[in-house]
């Protein structure tokens, strides 16, 4: 076996298609363009493909083989952030690295997925117990996931996130919080009459930030978004703050949510004329999995016959998987790319890495490791 890329995989069919999927522009809730094209381009070469309804213009695109116990979904997301500059996120290419949106995240692991199942449905083989799942939404509800999942279930999925291809049996938890501090609207030259609900919300971010970074190293925040009410030359009554939190699976989630929350109710905060109010827009678990299991002993003898080295790792942001998690299905990400370049302007992979993936999808796929 070579190990750097199965014999089976086109890199010219890849490359072609990976060059389809990036000028395709599709970012969440406008995925309709890419699942036509994915559709029409999976039977073509053949595969089984049914569309699933998620609302009334978008469809999660599935290939199902026929009369198989499905014991992994193999799952990639279709959509994207929304373009930093609209005259150039498409394709382009210099030496080995691909440059575009959506390359690291994910539509490098799509292709790949797509090139390791059409590689094998060439071969023959048709009946392997694995599920294509190509979704949408994930980049805002993940109402393509959640979908699929009310509808489907398997033991394993794989999700080829942008990891660098190392496997990730671990995932952070993810909460996303709303906070609003309201004070009194004033003309502008009264400052010094009132609190001024912008700053009144900074200094809480500030003492949040502190606290975070000295009883919460391992956490993860990142304070998205800062708004204040369109006040015009005056006081603005009203500021708004969202703030995330990627925590490690062991985190205590409850008591670190209780501590923001009584900073949030400090008097400082709250006195007469400032209110200052806290919420809990998601919760979603993390998981740490142990190495045992039929697919990730299937993954080790993969990873072995590609000379590549197990070195597996936690996934530190927000995903399907977490949805995966809940709904019982034992989730493994692991797909080309560095998280790092998702959602930048300068997004892009190295092309190489994605043949790889495209390997090891179609050697875990034909590899006979699980149970018909």
């Amino acid at each position: 076996m070579n190990h750097n890329v199965d014999a089976r995989i086109r890199p010219d069919r890849l490359k072609k298609l990976l060059r389809k999927l990036v000028d395709i522009y599709s970012p969440s809730g406008k995925e309709e363009e890419i699942v036509e094209f994915l559709s029409r381009y999976l039977k073509r070469a053949g595969l089984p493909v049914s569309l699933q309804e998620v609302d009334e213009n978008r469809c999660n695109l599935l290939v199902l083989p026929d009369k198989t116990d499905i014991q992994a979904g193999f799952v990639g997301h279709v959509d994207t952030v929304t373009a930093h500059n609209l005259e150039t996120f498409g394709f382009s290419e210099e030496g080995d690295v691909i440059s575009g949106l959506g390359t690291a995240d994910m539509k490098g692991g799509c292709a790949a997925l797509i090139e390791g199942f059409t590689a094998l449905w060439e071969t023959g083989q048709h009946d392997f117990p694995a599920a294509l799942c190509l979704v949408v939404g994930e980049e805002e509800e993940g109402d393509g996931a959640e979908v699929l999942l009310t509808e489907y279930h398997f033991p394993w999925a794989v999700i080829a996130e942008p990891t660098s291809l190392k496997p990730c049996l671990a995932h952070y938890g993810y909460a996303e919080l709303q906070l609003t501090t309201t004070g009194e609207k004033m003309h502008a030259s009264m400052a010094k009459m009132t609190d001024n609900a912008v700053e009144v919300m900074l200094r809480l971010i500030l003492d949040i930030s502190r606290h975070l970074q000295t009883e919460r190293p391992d956490l993860i925040y990142n304070i998205r978004d800062l708004f204040s009410a369109q006040a015009g030359f005056a006081v603005p009554d009203r500021c708004d703050a969202s703030i995330d939190l990627h925590l490690p699976a062991a985190a205590p989630i409850g008591e670190i949510l209780t501590e923001i929350e009584e900073l949030a109710s400090d008097p400082r905060y709250n006195h007469e004329g400032v209110e200052t109010h806290f919420r809990v827009l998601t919760i979603d678990a993390g998981y740490d999995l142990p190495e045992r299991g039929r697919l990730i002993e299937a993954l080790k003898t993969v990873f072995g016959a590609y000379a590549i080295s197990w070195e597996p790792e936690a996934f530190r942001s927000h995903s399907d998987a977490n949805r995966f998690w809940a709904a019982g299905v034992k989730p493994i990400l692991l797909g080309p790319g560095n998280l790092a370049k998702a959602h930048s302007p300068d997004e892009s992979i190295s092309f190489s890495e994605i043949e790889k993936a495209a390997a090891l999808y179609a050697g875990l796929l034909s590899g006979g490791f699980f149970d018909h």
